[in-house]
């Protein structure tokens, strides 16, 4: 196979990507997120240095979405000339790093937490292996499986297992080459917005994570400084909630998104349409929640219970979305809605206020520490 070479603009040297035997001398090499959405894609740099986190670069750009194909990059040409423009022409600061740590769309990953007896590595992969296939509706041969243990006693062990095509991340891997780039890191969207809402001062309290995306809704149960006790997703998202309205209100597709992001579900002359077109969509958001709830009280009845629901995300800020939750499930929603106070901007621009949600997962890539991508 000829792989076509694109070329980005770095701070660094131009020598190529590390290979992964030097990985472990470079421990402390910087890396950057990118996050390849519904259409978009979007890159960001963070440093940590002396508990203080500083913006060092980040961007967003565009890309014909039939570069995709259910998860999958079809078309790498497409994609690698929208992240070598968005690095020359669309950034704000700029990207040093060489690293990257990247996101997989949620519909398109497999996970659960199991519990099994206590064994040992070697027994314990192939546990987890007859397990998943109890579950997932593809074969174990065509996935990549990864797992984390989340807690354990002498007799007993908890874990969160993550099942991938291998094709998705084989196009990924293949993009990052083309690029490049050294992948130290590939994981679900909702993994990388509950590290971004760790660093929230309230992510103490038993959370529900949803990450509203173009497509989907991610959700992730967070509790005791660990996400991933349990993840849903509903396949429903900020362009099927447009579709819903310009179908309702017989508009054209800007209208519908213009009465979307402006009024939403919020007091308008819009309101009860609005609210009737989005309906059955937000009972599948209410019903997953609900089904985590449930989950979450019947596991850990001896914890806190999940005080509140946070919202992250380009489509968590509709007007109205955390009012109409609220009142549906009886639990407090809010909206992750300044996360860009977390990060020293060192007089770069800041992105609008209703774009600022849609960073959420690039910003949780790129808190990725060394120890966590090398594990």
């Amino acid at each position: 196979m000829i792989i076509e070479k694109y070329s980005l603009c770095f701070n660094s040297n131009k020598n190529g990507a590390m290979s992964s035997k030097q990985l472990h001398f470079f421990k402390d090499k910087p890396l950057f997120g990118l996050d390849i959405g519904h259409g978009s894609i979007k890159v960001m740099q963070l440093m940590v240095h002396m508990r203080k986190t500083s913006m060092v670069g980040y961007g967003t750009a565009e890309f014909d979405i039939q570069a995709l194909d259910d998860g999958v990059i079809v078309d790498h040409k497409v994609i690698a000339t929208a992240v070598r423009d968005l690095f020359q022409h669309r950034m704000q600061g700029t990207i040093t790093a060489r690293r990257v740590a990247m996101a997989l769309p949620g519909y398109r990953t497999f996970s659960r937490s199991i519990q099994l007896p206590r064994l040992s590595s070697d027994e314990l992969q192939g546990a987890v292996e007859l397990e998943i296939e109890q579950y997932i509706p593809v074969p174990l041969d065509e996935l990549y499986l990864d797992y984390t243990i989340t807690s354990q006693t002498a007799k007993n062990c908890e874990l969160f297992a993550v099942a991938v095509p291998k094709k998705i991340v084989d196009s990924y891997l293949l993009l990052a080459q083309m690029l490049g780039l050294e992948t130290v890191l590939i994981e679900p969207t909702i993994s990388a917005c509950a590290r971004f809402f760790s660093k929230d001062k309230h992510s103490g309290i038993p959370s529900i994570i949803v990450d509203f995306g173009s497509l989907t809704a991610d959700m992730s149960i967070f509790s005791d400084t660990k996400a991933n006790l349990a993840n849903g997703t509903v396949p429903t998202g900020g362009l099927i909630f447009t579709k819903a309205i310009r179908e309702q209100l017989k508009v054209t597709e800007e209208k519908a998104q213009l009465i979307k992001t402006k009024h939403g579900l919020g007091v308008s002359i819009y309101q009860k349409e609005v609210t009737e077109a989005l309906e059955p969509e937000l009972q599948k958001i209410v019903t997953e929640i609900r089904r985590m709830l449930r989950y979450y009280e019947e596991r850990y009845s001896s914890k806190n219970h999940i005080g509140q629901i946070v919202m992250l995300g380009g489509g968590a800020n509709m007007p109205g979305l955390g009012d109409y939750l609220t009142n549906a499930l009886k639990v407090p929603v809010r909206t992750y809605n300044n996360p860009w106070g977390l990060f020293e901007h060192n007089n770069m621009q800041e992105p609008p206020q209703a774009d600022r949600l849609m960073y959420a997962t690039v910003a949780g890539l790129s808190l990725t520490n060394s120890k966590e991508a090398l594990a």
